[in-house]
């Protein structure tokens, strides 16, 4: 007879799992404070997106549309989207949770890149399956790796495109063949949560594969280009069949009335979103030109970020570096969890934060 436990005791796999950790929010030195760990917009938020949000402060005793119809109905209207295909979450990451909860179990598995975003694997051994990494090529998806790592017990592929924390990205035309390589029972999710950044003509978030099949679900937030990371809001777009199996499980007002007020006001404020683009646009290629210039390796991004390389040499690589910048109070992430010891990842920011980094890490290298 097994002997009475003396306390509860989680389920096989979940004391495995590493908890995610955020990125820094505060340095060490006692000056100004550069936060750029987190691939936080430097705009903030819509001004409208505010109001709507501070709206909702005289309605907090009455509980929220449980199907968010207005933001997915605005979400509709801005991508020409059915609303009944969309479906809304506390940020992507509990969206990518429903997907994992939904269609993974004991003994299945769920592919994913070995440098994409941690969630992945904290959802699917949340689920109960097994997390599999798959090998990149030039920190980038390996198409043909990834679908030679498909076996009968594959039931997810998730796939951030661009990718955090490399910033690289898989053209569509790649997208497409792997999704025509995958087997029809296995879902293919496309996290675009960068998407609202790329110019590149190549691209596609993942819109028109929806539409056309039958086991392909994008996932978007509203925590980067619209500045609502503090109220937790993202959204999917996918199958009919999928769209239901993942209402059956979530939360019955998991948006908050005013994170959905707030939603709305940001996706119908696009003048306000295309000034966020644009910022990064002049300031991505700035500020990798200055990195480039003084001797560091960065790897070409699409996103709102760049990884950095840092020279493998006694008081030069990444955690001297990282302590460096904190001391002078420019906060980026260090990349140890997902297997890049001697990088770094600093969100493009603000003029004033970019300029800071950029003297920092010049300093630093002298």
């Amino acid at each position: 007879m097994t002997a009475p436990l003396d306390r509860p005791i989680p389920r096989p796999g979940v004391l495995d799992i590493a908890p995610y950790v955020p990125g820094k929010s505060k340095a060490t030195g006692g000056g100004k404070l550069y936060k750029l760990s987190s691939n936080e917009t430097p705009l903030g938020a819509s001004p409208k997106a505010i109001a709507a949000y501070q709206a909702q402060a005289g309605n907090l005793e009455f509980y929220p549309d449980g199907s968010a119809t207005a933001l997915r109905e605005a979400i509709g209207r801005l991508y020409g989207l059915a609303p009944e295909r969309l479906i809304c979450g506390a940020g992507s990451d509990e969206i990518l949770n429903l997907i994992a909860h939904a269609y993974i179990g004991p003994g299945d598995e769920a592919i994913y890149s070995e440098h994409g975003f941690l969630v992945y694997p904290i959802a699917v051994t949340g689920a109960g399956g097994t997390p599999i990494a798959v090998k990149e090529k030039n920190l980038t998806a390996d198409v043909d790796a990834l679908l030679a790592a498909v076996t009968e017990r594959t039931r997810v592929l998730f796939l951030a495109n661009p990718n955090n924390p490399t910033g690289t990205y898989l053209p569509f035309d790649e997208v497409k063949r792997l999704h025509a390589g995958l087997p029809k029972r296995v879902l293919l999710v496309l996290d675009a949560a960068y998407a609202e950044y790329v110019r590149r003509n190549d691209y596609e978030s993942g819109i028109e594969l929806v539409s056309t099949s039958e086991n392909v679900i994008m996932a978007r937030t509203f925590s980067k280009i619209y500045g609502l990371a503090g109220l937790r809001l993202g959204w999917a777009y996918g199958p009919a069949a999928v769209i239901d199996a993942m209402n059956r499980i979530r939360g019955p007002f998991n948006v908050s009335a005013p994170a959905i007020a707030a939603g709305v006001a940001a996706i119908e404020d696009r003048d306000f979103t295309a000034r966020a683009a644009d910022h990064n646009e002049e300031w991505l290629p700035k500020v990798v030109g200055a990195l480039e210039a003084i001797g560091l390796t960065v790897t070409p991004s699409v996103g709102n970020f760049v990884l950095i390389h840092f020279p493998d040499a006694a008081g030069k690589r990444a955690p001297d570096a990282d302590a460096f910048l904190l001391d002078r109070g420019v906060v980026v992430r260090r990349m140890d969890a997902y297997g890049l010891p001697n990088a770094l990842r600093m969100t493009i920011g603000s003029a004033e934060a970019n300029e800071a980094a950029i003297a920092a890490l010049t300093e630093f290298l002298r």
